[in-house]
């Protein structure tokens, strides 16, 4: 018996350990008996609504953490809304970054449970800062939604991507006429036999605009089906080519939100008095790890992007579910001439906002504003923010794996600090 049907058949004897196959079945029966009341949904996060879902939830007993926030302020980010969970927020930094944008020194609030994370992203931070900050560059940026259409043929298909193509500066002007921030600015084609995918490109001001995109392509749909002069067998507004929180090869050879790339040079000196290692050290494990990397099939190379960019999205109030298509991209190290280290981080999908969504909730604002990045005109700042948290979070990894401390740090942190 092969290894992997050995495991499998190991599984199953486990699970039968305590029965039978018969009983198992028995017990995974679907029936439509004694189902439970329906759930108090809906959108109100009045308090009389929240009492009767409490209610439903505990049976009448209250064991829900309380909010000092009154729950109508919720109403619009969340539905079935009952109660609210508290984390730990942590600072990292002060971060020095210059760029086209952002240009401070900026401490980074970081929701997180995992003890090390910010520790790790704080010492990355005080190095770069230490040798003079990093430079942080938006690239370019632009949100996706690509409708999906099926047609007889690839003759109707071919007709369809011509009028189409032919229609984009009116597909504009739609676009324009349900957003006051959000511009159409590009169409790509993806056909694939008698399907064809039109990939409409937006920028979105300073909103993350996950919804302002997929409104605007609502409209361009909804005139596409009125107006097509080719007969359509299919039609979807969205046809999961866009890359929406998922990360993809096409998103990371080209854009989805805002692409930015960041770089420091970090002096030797530096890096054996605070990381306890050498540029060559870093420089070697970096290439071995970029190796494993390629090996496991990983989208681009890097070491831990999501850590950072999942804590410092819970805390300014993004979707944290985009950290799916954010966190991909990649690191590089290299030894200069002079035998210091360069390092660079480039990071295509960035899916962030500095307004709507959860960016103005009370709390989140209020780690925005500390950063001094809460409002219109900060969405570019915060962009070349995020580069520089990763760039230092690989700083600071591959540092401790460098020097051989990175379980030391965490048991230390996670286990021998916890009360």
């Amino acid at each position: 018996m092969s290894g992997k049907a050995s495991l499998t058949g190991s599984h199953i004897r486990r699970v039968l350990e305590n029965g039978s196959i018969e009983e198992l079945e028995k017990r995974l029966q679907l029936d439509q008996e004694n189902l439970p009341e329906r759930f108090p949904s809906g959108v109100s996060c009045g308090d009389d609504v929240v009492i009767r879902r409490r209610n439903y939830l505990s049976g009448g007993e209250t064991s829900f953490p309380e909010s000092t926030i009154p729950g109508e302020r919720w109403q619009g980010n969340i539905e079935n809304f009952v109660g609210t969970v508290s984390m730990p927020v942590g600072v990292a930094g002060p971060l020095r970054v210059r760029g086209l944008f952002a240009s401070g020194d900026y401490p980074i609030p970081l929701a997180t449970t995992e003890a090390a994370l910010v520790a790790s992203y704080h010492r990355g931070a005080c190095l770069m800062t230490q040798a003079g900050g990093c430079r942080s560059f938006l690239l370019y940026e632009s949100v996706s939604r690509a409708p999906a259409f099926a047609f007889e043929s690839l003759v109707e298909l071919g007709k369809f991507v011509l009028w189409a193509t032919e229609s984009l500066e009116e597909f504009k002007v739609i676009a324009d006429s349900t957003t006051a921030h959000g511009k159409l600015v590009d169409m790509g084609v993806a056909v694939e036999g008698n399907h064809v995918y039109l990939d409409f490109e937006f920028t979105t001001g300073d909103a993350s605009g996950q919804n302002m995109v997929t409104i605007a392509t609502q409209a361009i749909f909804e005139f596409i089906l009125s107006d097509t002069p080719v007969p359509l067998k299919e039609a979807y507004v969205e046809g999961n080519y866009s890359g929406d929180k998922k990360a993809s090869a096409q998103s990371f050879t080209s854009v989805r939100g805002k692409k930015v790339t960041s770089e420091c040079i970090i002096p030797a000196d530096l890096i054996a008095k605070r990381l306890h290692t050498t540029p060559e050290a870093m420089e070697k494990y970096w290439r071995m790890s970029a190796l494993g990397g390629v090996l496991s099939g990983t989208v681009g190379v890097q070491g831990h992007y999501a850590n950072g960019l999942t804590a410092l999205y819970i805390a300014t109030g993004q979707d944290a579910a985009c950290v799916a298509e954010s966190a991909v991209g990649v690191t590089r190290f290299e030894v200069t001439d002079s035998g210091d280290l360069y390092t660079a981080v480039t990071l295509p999908n960035l899916i962030i906002g500095t307004v709507g969504g959860g960016t103005g909730l009370p709390d989140q604002n209020s780690w925005l504003s500390m950063m001094g990045l809460a409002g219109k005109g900060k969405s570019g700042a915060l962009a070349e923010v995020c580069g520089g948290l990763l760039l230092a979070g690989e700083l600071s990894i591959i540092g401790a794996m460098a020097a051989g401390d990175f379980t030391k740090a965490h048991r230390k942190l996670a286990r021998e600090n916890r009360g």
